[in-house]
């Protein structure tokens, strides 16, 4: 009897432990200036089953529309997208219960900031209004310490939304040599060496990369081994890859995400490469609101299999779970994620069933 007792103790420690190993933090920021919003909320989401469960959320957080975690996990930063007043924010956080506990809120020296990056040392953040790239110092306290600005100066051919430069994304290299930040203002890619240990030269310009004009490029990303660059452009929809090597970028293919016959209006947005580096997927909103997959060839092109309804209006940003199974999109004017479960042979997407409920999501992070 006490064997079997023992037993069951066992099975069910194991059966928990099994139950934690599937499960992971999903955080979401939010606009909170048009619904009733906390700014950042925490989720526990089950790989498995694609069930979500609130853990924590923050109070009185205005418009945390895009975050990053640190490397540690202990930290998490956010932009809080105001206009002028806008700030960046730092954050103690606690992977185990979810909460949220604010160091400090400074000035994002440009207004409007909508992306940002860090590692040990720094914070980027892009000011899409202000047209700059903002470098901060993670200080031993948790906070953030302005440190260096690039105001840039750039406009193109659309005169309604190129009127000016307008930084949209700021990455690192997968070196972490460079660091590359798009202006859909003035359709251009710029490349900056990342100085991690210089005071006032933490970036340094390197060089101007030219997109196709009234493009708008807006969101990148690597491929798996970091040969290659993929660029979704808001303004017309088009899908650039690129050889990369060094700080240089070589065209290789030109595709796009809107259909042959589509007639509405093209507001491109985020883009992705699933976790086993297959396939390749990227939103459209305006009048589209739809996803397009592609298989990734060998040779780094793309070919395209899937266009389908992201089922809700304005898929500004999705993420795709750590481990491949399920791709989550935020609908930042139906006030909801849809998560999808994905073919890991085809790369194809299906309706899981599952939504979150949540006021303007629109940003999306996997812990």
């Amino acid at each position: 009897m006490k064997t079997l007792f023992l037993n069951s103790i066992l099975i069910s420690f194991v059966m928990m432990a099994q139950a934690q190993q599937n499960n992971v933090n999903l955080l979401i920021g939010t606009y909170t200036n048009s619904c009733e919003s906390k700014g950042i909320y925490v989720y526990d989401f089950n790989l498995k089953t694609a069930e979500t469960n609130l853990k924590a959320t923050t109070e009185n957080v205005i418009n945390p529309s895009f975050l990053t975690i640190s490397e540690d996990k202990k930290q998490v930063f956010s932009v809080n997208e105001n206009g002028e007043q806008s700030e960046v924010s730092a954050f103690n956080y606690s992977m185990e219960n979810g909460t949220l506990s604010l160091v400090n809120s400074t000035s994002s020296e440009g207004a409007d900031p909508c992306y940002l990056i860090n590692d040990g040392k720094h914070v980027l953040v892009a000011t899409y209004s202000g047209g700059t790239i903002s470098v901060f110092e993670k200080m031993n306290d948790g906070s953030l310490q302005f440190q260096q600005k690039y105001i840039h100066n750039g406009k193109s051919i659309n005169v309604s939304r190129q009127e000016k430069s307008h930084l949209h994304m700021v990455q690192f290299t997968p070196d972490k040599q460079y660091v590359l930040a798009t202006d859909l203002g003035a359709d251009c890619i710029y490349v900056y060496k990342y100085n991690p240990a210089e005071r006032n030269t933490v970036l340094e310009p390197k060089s101007v990369i030219k997109i196709k004009t009234g493009s708008g490029p807006r969101h990148f990303t690597f491929s798996k081994d970091g040969k290659y660059v993929y660029l979704i452009q808001e303004l017309d929809g088009t899908l650039t890859i690129f050889e990369y090597n060094d700080g240089n970028l070589k065209m290789l293919q030109e595709t796009s995400v809107v259909k042959e016959d589509f007639k509405g209006e093209t507001s491109a947005a985020d883009i992705h490469i699933s976790p086993d580096g297959k396939f390749l997927y990227a939103t459209n909103r305006g009048t589209a609101n739809d996803i397009t997959c592609f298989e990734i060839k060998k040779s780094g092109k793309l070919k395209l299999k899937q266009s389908t309804s992201s089922l809700g209006k304005g898929p500004r940003n999705f993420a795709i779970d750590p481990s491949g199974n399920f791709l989550l999109v935020a609908h930042q004017y139906t006030n909801e994620v849809v998560i999808f479960k994905i073919n890991k042979t085809t790369g194809e997407l299906s309706d899981s069933g599952k939504r979150i409920a949540l006021c303007s999501p629109v940003c999306l992070v996997f812990e």
